[in-house]
């Protein structure tokens, strides 16, 4: 592959993976604590740079295995958010996706000091502008449970399970 070389400043590309978890009872979503600058020890989502040769779902899945353990299938595109300052380091445009699976055991690998669930009403702060992306989630999860549709939702989740989730998303 050749060096790619350009006279003019470009951006990074990120991706950051939301990944909702039902536990049976109730609704979580999985953060990391980061490891390195910027914000050390804060809350954010999975996530990180893309690889030259891969494509946004192969690099959210590769971010989210390689901070957490944790392998999933299907993920949903949700938005680029592209605010100039959203990262100290550079202009960073982050593609952020979505998913919603069974809890399962995660830990905190790679540049992730941590991993964990946490109940959807009770997140901590976060880290960049990851506030911006967890509500558009959420949002976009509430509307495909009312609708009973979204082929990253796992066939494992019955209907009532379902409606259990959604009304979830509604009470936060």
């Amino acid at each position: 592959m050749s060096q790619y070389t350009y006279s003019y400043p470009h951006p990074a590309v990120t991706t950051d993976t939301v990944v909702f978890g039902f536990d049976g009872i109730k609704l979580n979503v999985l953060l990391i604590q980061r490891g390195n600058e910027p914000y050390k020890g804060s809350w954010a989502f999975p996530g990180g740079f893309l690889n030259i040769d891969e494509d946004a779902p192969d690099g959210a899945r590769r971010e989210l295995k390689e901070e957490t353990g944790l392998d999933v299938g299907e993920i949903e595109q949700l938005a680029a958010f592209t605010r100039p300052d959203r990262d100290p380091r550079e202009r960073v445009i982050s593609i952020a996706f979505f998913t919603l699976i069974r809890t399962a055991d995660v830990h905190g690998a790679d540049d992730a000091a941590n991993a964990q669930w946490f109940p959807i009403n009770k997140i901590p702060p976060l880290a960049f502008d990851h506030q911006q992306i967890f509500e558009q989630a959420l949002e976009r999860m509430s509307h495909y449970l009312k609708l009973k549709t979204g082929h990253f939702m796992s066939s494992d989740f019955t209907f009532d399970e379902i409606d259990m989730i959604y009304y979830a998303t509604l009470t936060k």
